[in-house]
């Protein structure tokens, strides 16, 4: 059984082609202005075949704008800017999974919210989600950092900015 629509398989494929040359960008370990010129050379082609192809969707009314692909087609339209970042901006992302990542684990935690006894309860929930989450993100063990910022909450409270996730390995 397939996982997308017949319709979608040429912007896979162009796509595959996209993040196969991020592949072999990170591969080769290119500085941030190599990967651009990298992209700029061997991905540009893609990004525009795949424009391309949901404005000839999109003007010959070859989809039904209110469909799933329909509604794809018009992301990618109005979005084709940003969509294109990595190959205007040195260290631009390709893709953004990081984000949605954490967007997941807020939704999850508000889920579970509901459980909590008192909304000062639910409040400190969420302020132990962002530093756990935030610290993960940041590469930072979640324990031994709540650890530390328990042990030495004085100097956390007098230099907060020295104990945020990214700079608390640099203490």
């Amino acid at each position: 059984m397939e996982k997308w629509p017949e319709e979608c398989d040429y912007i896979i494929k162009q796509y595959e082609h996209i993040f196969k040359n991020e592949k072999i960008a990170k591969e080769k370990e290119l500085s941030p202005s190599d990967r651009l010129a990298f992209h700029k050379e061997y991905s540009s082609s893609y990004m525009e075949n795949i424009i391309t192809w949901c404005e000839v969707q999109k003007k010959g009314n070859e989809v039904e704008d209110n469909s799933s692909l329909g509604l794809a087609i018009n992301y990618i339209l109005n979005h084709s800017e940003k969509l294109s970042g990595f190959l205007k901006i040195a260290g631009a992302p390709l893709e953004n999974n990081i984000c949605e990542r954490a967007l997941k684990k807020a939704v999850l935690n508000r889920k579970n919210s509901l459980f909590y006894k008192t909304e000062f309860g639910a409040l400190i929930g969420d302020i132990f989600m962002g530093l756990i989450h935030t610290g993960i993100t940041a590469g930072v063990s979640p324990f031994i950092y709540l650890a530390e910022l328990h042990k030495n909450s004085h100097d956390v409270f007098l230099n907060p900015e020295k104990w945020l996730p990214w700079n608390f390995q640099k203490n």
